[in-house]
């Protein structure tokens, strides 16, 4: 038996691919506004706050004095959450194209370092589509026309 996807898995790697571009974008910005979250916190003491007592709308203020809505919290959590999907994402096509564990990880470092999620939105679709056209099935740009 072939090592790699089954044609009858083609519709759900599509999916998944679907879902994986979006959440490598969002992952990707998320990332960005954490690594600058961190260089406030742990460069200048600071955490982002918004709509606090200062009376601007975002603010670097202490994290004891933080009045309003702690901004730098709001992007640890969500980036987490975020970085779950790409990961939940990244962990089905590895097991539907039965990928090399080594190309799992190597992706999943998309959610970890910054800038490296925007590049995996663009080559992971590219890899994914020339496998599916090996299959001998249509891509998606043939199909849509």
């Amino acid at each position: 038996m072939a090592i790699g996807p089954k044609p009858s898995d083609i519709p759900l790697i599509r999916r998944t691919l679907a879902v994986y571009k979006v959440s490598s974008v969002i992952t990707g910005i998320f990332l960005l506004g954490l690594v600058v979250m961190m260089i406030t916190r742990y460069g200048f003491g600071v955490d982002i706050e918004f709509n606090g007592e200062s009376g601007q709308l975002l603010a670097l203020t202490d994290p004891d004095a933080i009045t309003g809505l702690n901004v730098s919290i709001l992007l640890l959590a969500v980036h987490g959450w975020l970085y779950v999907l790409y990961l939940a994402c990244d962990f089905v096509l590895w097991r539907l194209l039965r990928w090399p564990f080594w190309k799992f990880v190597w992706i999943a470092m998309g959610g970890i370092v910054p800038f490296l999620s925007f590049f995996f939105e663009r080559q992971v679709p590219r890899d994914v589509e020339a496998i599916i056209a090996g299959l001998g099935q249509p891509s998606s740009t043939e199909v849509a026309a």
